[in-house]
């Protein structure tokens, strides 16, 4: 039972936190800001799958309201693309409400599934829900840019600059620099990062490997034959030392 002042409670401690809602609809734009209003100091909205990956990426909210029906491209695609950055809960709107995609949308990254028409009270609490659990470890690179030496790595804008030059980077050593990123401290085995990049794990691992890796450290590392940041564990795989 929800008591009078749970109801009351602000959904958000500071005034820096942010929600992004992505409808293409205004009306239920207006909706979703008016039950967090007063609680949501800032409400962002997007009105299509592209306009809210590029505000998401400028913005880093720190949870997102997304409907399935965009113009432009399939809400799950969206969520898929949101959540290979970022820890944010995902709370997804949508008139659709069989099991198929309910499971389609939660095995993609979403927290929570809310079916149109939908009554504020419960909206609120199924925010307060996945706010309480958002405590989950961020992504590094993701969720906020990470600083390695001299180098800014931003998974979600795609960017890596060494201090005010941008590194450019192939789409494999891409591949291979957010698998890094994101197991940070892990040592990675060849056929784990082999599968994480090409998506297969048929072929020479360990040499495709070697060939981009050395490409990756050439254009990240200090000194890529003393290399500090993507260390070599013999014969079985790769770790990423974001310290150095």
């Amino acid at each position: 039972m929800v008591t009078n002042e749970e109801t009351r409670a602000p959904l958000f401690a500071t005034a820096e936190r942010r929600v992004l809602v992505i409808d293409d609809e205004p009306n239920i734009r207006r909706v979703v800001k008016d039950a967090l209003r007063p609680d949501a100091p800032r409400v962002l909205e997007a009105r299509t799958g592209s306009e809210a990956l590029s505000i998401a990426a400028a913005e880093r909210p720190d949870l997102i309201v997304l409907d399935l029906g965009l113009p432009d491209m399939d809400g799950i695609e969206v969520c898929r693309q949101l959540r290979a950055w970022t820890s944010a809960p995902i709370l997804v709107l949508s008139a659709r409400d069989s099991e198929t995609e309910k499971t389609a949308l939660l095995d993609a990254g979403a927290d929570d599934y809310v079916t149109k028409p939908f009554g504020p009270a419960e909206f609120r609490a199924r925010v307060r829900a996945q706010l309480r659990r958002a405590g989950m470890a961020r992504v590094p690179g993701g969720d906020e840019p990470l600083r390695v030496g001299n180098l800014m790595i931003d998974i979600a804008r795609r960017t890596v600059t060494r201090g005010d030059s941008t590194v450019h980077l192939t789409p494999t050593e891409w591949g291979l620099l957010i698998a890094f990123v994101k197991n940070a401290g892990k040592t990675i085995t060849h056929q784990h990062l082999f599968r994480a990049v090409w998506g297969t794990a048929h072929g020479d691992a360990q040499q495709y490997l070697r060939v981009y890796v050395a490409h990756l450290r050439r254009k990240i590392e200090p000194d890529p034959y003393e290399p500090r940041y993507i260390v070599t564990e013999p014969g079985v795989g790769y770790r990423f030392e974001p310290e150095g």
